[in-house]
């Protein structure tokens, strides 16, 4: 390569440095989010770094285009020399929204360390579930630090409580019915081997907003996932009967309920018998 290619490659990498400079300068800085506000900021984080790739990529196509349209400059669409990295598309865990614990109530800090991790582990793996099955209405998902069953869904400053559990319990007897009383509403379903399904949704509070909920026997543990209101903004759990059996019949989510019956992340439910 003679001393009139050299300076032509040199000016064309220059040209795309500066591009690329000069498209992420003008970008805003992110706030520190926390709590349920984190998922909105990293959604946001993740466009602008989405809309950032894009310029680049674009300028990159240009100067390269460019370069091959240089009359004999020696190379090609591919002597900017920067190999394709592959990227990392498995969803990373994210931080728990910290709930503050009620007087005499235990949180999931109270727990040894191996048992801790085992659960918060558990619920890293529900979130993504979740998150694909549950309607877009119930918003990001997030696990809490307060309890291993326990999320929360953020969507336009509401947040809905999401309840996941899959208790033991050493009665055979399902105690649940499907009455359709005082406002409640109700629509029985089956999992793919048979086992029935109720799923309800309810009047709340002063009966102007309604919590959702599933419950079903699977083997050893009673299994049951709610959604509750946004109280603040009287908004109703943004899930209908209809989608909840839908979400009880899907294979990922009927692998999260078989995981936590053979090894149980919440204690064993007891039973008392009536009167006490």
């Amino acid at each position: 390569m003679n001393n009139t290619e050299d300076l032509d490659h040199a000016s064309s990498l220059l040209l795309v440095r500066d591009a690329m400079n000069r498209t992420t300068a003008d970008l805003p800085a992110l706030p520190d989010l926390s709590g349920p506000a984190r998922a909105q900021g990293l959604r946001r984080r993740a466009r602008v770094r989405a809309a950032i790739g894009g310029g680049v990529l674009t300028v990159v196509a240009v100067a390269v285009a460019g370069a091959v349209a240089l009359p004999d400059s020696g190379w090609g669409a591919t002597g900017i020399g920067v190999a394709a990295q592959p990227s990392d598309s498995r969803p990373q865990p994210q931080p728990p929204v910290h709930l503050e614990p009620s007087p005499g109530e235990s949180s999931m800090a109270d727990l040894p360390a191996d048992e801790r991790a085992r659960q918060e582990q558990f619920q890293n793996r529900a979130v993504p579930v979740l998150q694909g099955l549950l309607p877009e209405g119930v918003g990001t998902l997030q696990r809490t630090d307060l309890s291993v069953r326990l999320y929360q869904g953020t969507k336009d400053g509401k947040t809905f409580t999401v309840v996941f559990s899959v208790r033991p319990t050493g009665s055979d007897t399902d105690p649940r019915t499907c009455l359709e009383v005082k406002g409640r509403t109700c629509k029985k379903g089956a999992l793919p081997d048979g086992t029935e399904v109720i799923a309800s949704t309810s009047p709340v509070n002063d009966g102007d907003v309604t919590e959702s909920r599933i419950f079903f026997r699977y083997n050893k543990s009673n299994v049951s996932l709610s959604v509750s209101p946004h109280d603040a903004s009287h908004t109703s759990a943004p899930v209908t009967n209809d989608q909840l059996l839908t979400l009880a019949k899907a294979p990922a989510f009927l692998d999260l309920v078989k995981s936590a019956d053979a090894e149980p992340v919440e204690e064993a439910q007891k039973i008392l018998p009536a009167g006490e």
